[in-house]
């Protein structure tokens, strides 16, 4: 099974959720206003999120002057893609992390932060970049936040169903249990969906990301060079932010990172096999960005 089906599936049975918490309820009028609300909220943060999330960790337009040989990567590698060239940023954080974002690929922009841009050899930094395309041109921002809204018309149903809920009928002590139980389940098992459907996702970005860098041994190189740094190093905006970390290529949350139900990134070492496992097709392309350097930018 693709990872595109599965996704579907997610939020196939995220949606089917909805509708049977919606139907316990017995609210209907109750079951659409969440609804509505929750559409509306995330119909807002799918047209501003981009704005929103760079001015959150205030990124900074990454000029051609600037940094040349990275907009020639960013730029190259989206013809690659056959996509038009994504808006690049710069972040001045030093954990190695970098993320996508933007509604559509003719709205995409990808932000890199001063810590990988250290760290990271220009091979290795293309597949990176090539992985935050890949999420792009995938239009993930879409599908998380198809399943976002309906998280969060589900927490809003949980919600409903534990203030209200129980009142619709004349069994208040028989139901309120039942209800109780709703309004803590129903939530968290919307978020373990959507932390689903984000593992997922990382690893069609992957599998896509190397397709379109050719390399794949890149990619995996670089995963393990920022998981090794990024768990040393602070980021104190997305701890502020928890709910933007599923942006990042490596979570940049000091959680324990474990390929489990409550993590919103797969393991690193399971990404990094099954991009060794690409490495080995025949047909994988073989440096497609000119006049590779080894070395770091070193940026100050």
């Amino acid at each position: 099974m693709s990872g595109l089906t599965k996704t579907y599936l997610l939020i196939a049975a995220l949606t089917a959720f909805f509708g049977f918490i919606g139907a316990m309820i017995g609210g209907q009028q109750g079951m659409i206003t969440a609804f509505v609300i929750a559409f509306v909220m995330n119909i807002f943060a799918y047209w501003n999120s981009d704005k929103v999330v760079l001015k959150i960790y205030k990124a900074q337009p990454l000029e051609r002057n600037d940094f040349p040989r990275i907009y020639k990567i960013i730029e190259t590698l989206a013809a690659n893609a056959g996509m038009p060239m994504p808006k690049p940023y710069i972040i001045d954080n030093p954990q190695p992390n970098a993320f996508a974002t933007g509604r559509n690929p003719e709205n995409g922009a990808i932000a890199l932060t001063t810590g990988i841009m250290n760290i990271l050899s220009e091979e290795e930094l293309g597949g990176v970049i090539a992985h935050e395309l890949a999420h792009i041109k995938n239009r993930d921002t879409l599908i998380m936040t198809v399943t976002a809204t309906i998280a969060g018309a589900i927490s809003m149903l949980a919600n409903f169903a534990m203030f209200f809920g129980h009142s619709r009928s004349g069994e208040r002590n028989g139901n309120a249990l039942v209800m109780i139980m709703v309004s803590i389940l129903a939530p968290v098992a919307a978020m373990l969906v959507q932390m689903c459907i984000s593992r997922t996702r990382e690893y069609q970005a992957d599998r896509v990301g190397a397709e379109i860098s050719g390399n794949p041994g890149a990619l995996a190189a670089a995963l393990q060079k920022i998981s090794g740094h990024a768990k040393n190093i602070s980021n104190h905006e997305a701890e502020n932010n928890p709910a933007t970390a599923h942006m990042f290529i490596i979570s940049p949350l000091h959680g324990r990172s474990v390929d489990n139900l409550f993590s919103t990134h797969p393991k690193t070492e399971n990404r990094i096999a099954e991009l060794m496992k690409l490495s080995t097709t025949p047909n994988m392309r073989k440096g497609t960005f000119p006049e590779i350097k080894k070395g770091t930018f070193s940026y100050r």
